[in-house]
């Protein structure tokens, strides 16, 4: 069975929303084959990302960068998991208030150097979710998800 590991710093309710909305999409009864397993930015493992076939990341852009927890997330898996994770496809969904421009470019610039593939286009909300928003976000969830299937 495939697996999906959706890696998240959800500190507030936008964030929380949005985390809620890309783990119905990802767990979409439609989807078969793909067990999605949900890991807090600060408490994921190498281990976790080595047994992932695939990543939804999500964060809050803070003062215009990815969350000082995701930033520790990489930190932790990146040496350990840098050969073996190539070419698994990768989404990201942000929540901003002020510019995501940063944030999109550190998780572009590291994920580059793992080798990840985007999976999707990001899905970046400012201020409070919209049903559209959210929309995005099961979409992501869900396309992903859909990627592991076969």
């Amino acid at each position: 069975m495939a697996r999906l590991l959706i890696v998240h710093h959800t500190p507030s309710p936008h964030c929380q929303e949005m985390f809620e909305a890309v783990v119905k999409g990802a767990t979409d009864p439609d989807i078969e084959g793909v067990e999605v397993v949900r890991k807090a930015a600060l408490a994921v493992t190498a281990s976790d990302v080595l047994e992932a076939d695939g990543y939804v990341l999500g964060t809050p852009a803070n003062l215009g960068y990815i969350s000082g927890a995701l930033k520790h997330a990489f930190d932790c898996i990146y040496y350990p998991c840098l050969d073996a994770t190539r070419g698994r496809p990768y989404a990201l969904y942000l929540h901003s208030n002020e510019g995501s421009e940063g944030a999109e470019k550190a998780v572009k610039s590291i994920t580059t150097g793992l080798g990840w593939v985007k999976a999707a286009e990001n899905v970046v909300v400012s201020g409070k979710p919209t049903k559209d928003d959210l929309q995005a976000c099961w979409e992501l969830g869900a396309t992903v998800a859909a990627q592991l299937m076969g």
